[in-house]
């Protein structure tokens, strides 16, 4: 069993990229990728866990860590999500355009900051890079601020009053197109995914409109496999993939504590990637 779409704390995750490969241990996976948000900073420890818990003999499988993100795009001014997999981390053009990634972000953090600050919050940006140092900050963290300052009752509350489209403080991201991710995966020597199709809610047209321009830009796989979707929606999924020759993914899109509920490879209790996708992806 594999997993390739989970998070750390260098993102919303929880849990240190050695603690989620440690988690990936106990739960006897053999492949583990980490796809934090815009953002590889976790994968060279997750990489040194690994080796170091192989060399340890303490458990019987030790997942093999795939290096991995999770690009925030947007198309037709909705979200949507590309996950690179397998990427050479020394590609010189990678190093170069994630920058922007992280850039655009930071300003619309900064921009929500002041916002909430307008609306009688007390918090500044340098507060929250303080509660959560070097990570890349979502809106997540907003929300975990929020509650821990008694702003809200629930992290549930913190987004349906301030941090979801339409409320007072939400700030919409500059974002990159999915073509552009999967051009930039590309190029990084990876594997370009197209992240959990069915949670966009987009018409079946939109949603083959959107697959055709990924294909054409060289899309390589597509989530298939995820910890939400209904058997009717892995088949259309599934459907998808053979009409455009596709491979195959799969995940839990695990976060941790952000998630209740949803554990590492099984997601909430039914999810089973096998061993078979990942290899299919690598022959891609």
């Amino acid at each position: 069993m594999i997993d390739l779409h989970a998070h750390t704390n260098k993102s919303d995750g929880t849990l240190s990229p050695t603690q989620l490969v440690e988690l990936g241990c106990k739960k006897g996976l053999t492949a583990l990728a980490v796809t934090d948000h815009d953002t590889i900073a976790g994968v060279a420890e997750a990489l040194e866990a690994a080796k170091t818990l192989r060399a340890s003999g303490k458990y019987e499988t030790v997942p093999e860590v795939i290096p991995g993100i999770e690009f925030s795009t947007e198309w037709n001014g909705g979200d949507v999500h590309v996950v690179g997999l397998n990427l050479d981390l020394e590609s010189e053009g990678f190093q170069k355009e994630l920058p922007g990634f992280l850039d655009s972000r930071e300003g619309r953090n900064r921009e929500m900051a002041k916002r909430l600050k307008e609306a009688g919050i007390g918090i500044c940006y340098e507060g929250l890079e303080k509660m959560f140092p070097d990570r890349v900050l979502t809106r997540a963290h907003f929300a975990t601020y929020l509650l821990e300052y008694g702003y809200v009752k629930s992290t549930k509350e913190a987004f349906d009053r301030y941090l979801s489209p339409g409320c007072p403080c939400y700030v919409p991201r500059e974002k990159v197109t999915p073509t552009a991710a999967v051009k930039m995966t590309l190029a990084a020597g990876g594997i370009p995914v197209l992240a959990h199709p069915m949670i966009y809610h987009l018409p079946e047209e939109d949603i083959r409109a959107l697959v055709t321009e990924m294909k054409e830009a060289g899309l390589v796989g597509i989530e298939a496999i995820y910890c939400t979707y209904s058997e009717e929606d892995e088949a259309f999924v599934r459907k998808l993939a053979k009409e455009y020759d596709l491979k195959i993914s799969g995940g839990s899109d695990f976060h941790g504590d952000t998630k209740p509920g949803l554990d590492l490879g099984t997601g909430y209790g039914s999810l089973c990637v096998p061993d078979e996708v990942w290899q299919d992806l690598k022959n891609a």
